[in-house]
């Protein structure tokens, strides 16, 4: 696994988010460490399809976001990355004011790709679950 990067932390991922989509989403990064980031959003009427249930595009946000941190804390200086391939399962309906907390862990971390897993929590109940693989890239100009 690449030497992981201290400077990623919950608070230089906030100002790197502010103005995308999980900002706006109100996805929250809380922890990130070598081993694993965690990130939260409080269910609001944004997160919500017509229906009143989590949007799975609110799931995808939370939990791509949660496995991106991961991947900026391990990621070789000069390199950006991109998802490739994620796949999500979603066992419980996520609910206005449900609190719902996310943490993602390494599978793989390689040259080219790493794999994370994000697992979702409601209370002490697994909601949601998440296997995205990122490419990994050189950053412009480093080709």
């Amino acid at each position: 696994m690449p030497e992981p990067n201290p400077e990623i932390t919950p608070e230089s991922l906030r100002a790197r988010v502010a103005g995308s989509l999980p900002a706006d989403l109100g996805v929250e990064p809380l922890e990130v460490t070598d081993q694993r980031s965690t990130g939260r959003i409080v269910v609001d009427e944004r997160h919500l399809h017509p229906g009143g249930l989590v949007h799975g595009g609110a799931w995808i946000a939370l939990a791509d976001s949660v496995a991106a941190w991961q991947t900026y804390r391990h990621l070789p200086a000069g390199h950006d990355f991109t998802t490739a391939e994620m796949k999500l399962n979603v066992f419980a309906a996520g609910r206005p004011g449900d609190e719902l907390i996310a943490t993602a862990e390494h599978l793989h971390a390689g040259r080219s790709t790493h794999v994370v897993e994000v697992r979702v929590h409601c209370g002490e109940r697994l909601v949601a679950n998440l296997i995205v693989t990122q490419l990994v890239l050189a950053s412009s100009g480093q080709r």
